[in-house]
């Protein structure tokens, strides 16, 4: 007997008091570099034409987007301001997601940074862009080595007890990482880069799903061989009468009920076929196959 099944919700918390729409956007793809792949991508300075993507964020908002992720390093601050412009005053329950730790030296670097005095100063620059007095969710966009894990979060735990922060999150960490940041403050949620192709993060996917942190990840859609013609995701899209990139999300939100993608896409067409990955059904049979698929890859930003 075949199992036909859709996500076990379309929603999902993060830090207890915030529900999301389970397919959030990622605002890294609104920058001067749309049309190459999201991998190599600059995020240098806000896009151009700027109209586009103002009327992208107000698409993604009217169709019922609910999660708004960035980062104080995309196009140096002008995401973040881009948001505000586009989207303040924000709606009810429409929550802004943003990352602070990272600089950006020159178009080609992403240097972390995790001083507690550099941390809370880019806090406030995010506060001021946003047009918000307490961030929703306020991520370490990466780990400083060179600086104590319990010294980063303590920043951030500082923001939040001053009512400045919400919740914190962290990017890119293994479940060690988020074990030791769990000494220190309450962790509502974690960004790594995970999709079909792209699993070394299987092990932080089910440690936040047992402890309820929301798990955001980044680059969701496979891409390169994954999405030609005779890959089994095209083949189990053609089965299923949808798109590759929307068998890809609906894996990700069968994978577990904590999971939230956050594409990033400048084509309103292409954002209303993400949402539509909301109402794929995939068989059990469907699941093992796509479950398969993996390779190794190098974290992104």
């Amino acid at each position: 007997m075949t199992t036909t099944r859709t996500a076990t919700s379309r929603n999902a918390g993060i830090g207890g008091d915030l529900t999301v729409s389970r397919i959030g956007y990622g605002t890294m793809r609104l920058s001067d570099t749309p049309d190459i792949p999201p991998t190599e991508a600059i995020v240098w300075r806000p896009p151009t034409p700027r109209a586009d993507a103002i009327t992208i964020l107000r698409h993604a908002v009217e169709r019922g987007v609910q999660l708004i992720d960035t980062a104080d390093a995309y196009a140096l601050g002008g995401s973040e301001e881009l948001i505000a412009e586009a989207l303040h005053p924000y709606r009810d329950g429409v929550v802004i997601a943003t990352k602070i730790g990272m600089t950006r030296p020159s178009p080609a670097e992403w240097v972390p940074v995790g001083h507690p005095a550099y941390l809370r100063q880019q806090a406030e620059l995010s506060l001021r862009r946003l047009k918000v007095e307490r961030i929703d969710l306020l991520q370490l966009h990466r780990i400083d080595s060179e600086v104590p894990l319990a010294d980063q979060i303590g920043a951030l735990s500082q923001l939040q007890q001053e009512g400045k922060v919400r919740h914190i999150g962290l990017s890119e960490v293994t479940v060690d990482q988020l074990r030791e940041a769990l000494q220190v403050a309450p962790i509502a949620s974690v960004q790594n880069w995970y999709n079909l192709a792209h699993r070394e993060h299987e092990a932080v996917v089910d440690f936040t799903a047992e402890r309820g942190i929301a798990f955001l990840p980044f680059f969701p859609i496979a891409i390169g061989s994954h999405v030609t013609n005779d890959s089994p995701v095209a083949k189990i899209a053609s089965e299923i009468g949808v798109t590759p990139a929307q068998t890809a999300l609906a894996w990700l939100l069968h994978r577990s009920p904590n999971i939230v993608p956050i594409p990033g896409t400048t084509s309103p067409k292409h954002l209303d076929e993400n949402l539509g990955a909301l109402d794929i059904a995939l068989t059990d049979e469907q699941i093992a196959r796509l479950d398969a698929i993996a390779e190794q890859a190098e974290p992104g930003v």
